[in-house]
């Protein structure tokens, strides 16, 4: 069967997203826009995961749990898992490591924590937009050890992309990749090329999500869609 994906979305806990996106609305327009697997990954932090996943319950649809971590290298890698729990100890993690450096609202925008109805509950005070103290091996092995998803964020992109910090792609295990033109990208490793929304406004979500083909709508379904291979773009 083919399944409608979306695996990079952001909400008003990252800060370069928009105060109205709240992870309740993600998950609606999602069903709205027939996307079958859709997963939040906002910078650094999980702390936005649990209305997320009450949100998509409500929906009826597959909400995933992620992050997206600004490792060492500054390298920006999805980190996506099908139990929360797992989610928001890793997230818990990843928020340790972050340096002890302020946001600033005024100049980089707010880190709202909500809940299901979008209340602010809660303001996010250690900058979510910096490098944390943990490389992209570690990352790797940290999700995979989870029984998560890795995945390379925006790989063909010229700043906070693998290619472009580092030039190439390590090898090491990843669940897929991620681009904004994946027609373009030469070197794969023989991993699926994904594309993903980075949505960080409301008009934003579903802007670059795929279709891919699995044997069944879940997360297990995902998996081997993943390493099948057999994507389409939209």
């Amino acid at each position: 069967m083919k399944i409608k994906i979306d695996l990079h979305n952001h909400s008003c806990l990252s800060p370069c997203g928009s105060d109205e996106l709240t992870p309740a609305l993600l998950a609606i327009e999602a069903l709205e826009q027939n996307i079958d697997i859709i997963a939040l990954t906002d910078h650094n932090c999980s702390k936005n995961l649990k209305p997320f996943k009450e949100a998509c319950e409500l929906c009826n649809i597959l909400g995933l749990f992620g992050i997206e971590i600004n490792t060492i290298e500054d390298v920006h890698v999805l980190s996506i898992f099908n139990n929360i729990e797992s989610a928001i100890e890793f997230g818990s993690l990843i928020e340790a490591l972050l340096p002890n450096i302020d946001n600033n609202p005024k100049l980089l925008g707010n880190q709202n924590i909500v809940n299901l109805d979008g209340e602010i509950i809660g303001i996010y005070k250690k900058s979510l937009i910096t490098t944390c103290g943990i490389s992209l091996e570690d990352v790797v092995n940290e999700t995979l050890s989870r029984d998560g998803l890795v995945i390379p964020a925006h790989i063909d992109r010229s700043v906070n992309s693998i290619l472009a910090n580092l030039g190439f792609l390590p090898d090491l295990p990843y669940s897929a990749l991620e681009a904004i033109h994946p027609d373009k990208i030469k070197d794969t490793k023989g991993l699926t090329v994904l594309t993903g929304s980075d949505a960080h406004y409301f008009e934003n979500i579903g802007d670059r999500s795929c279709f891919l083909e699995v044997p069944e709508l879940s997360y297990e379904g995902l998996k081997h869609g993943l390493l099948e291979g057999k994507v389409s773009y939209i």
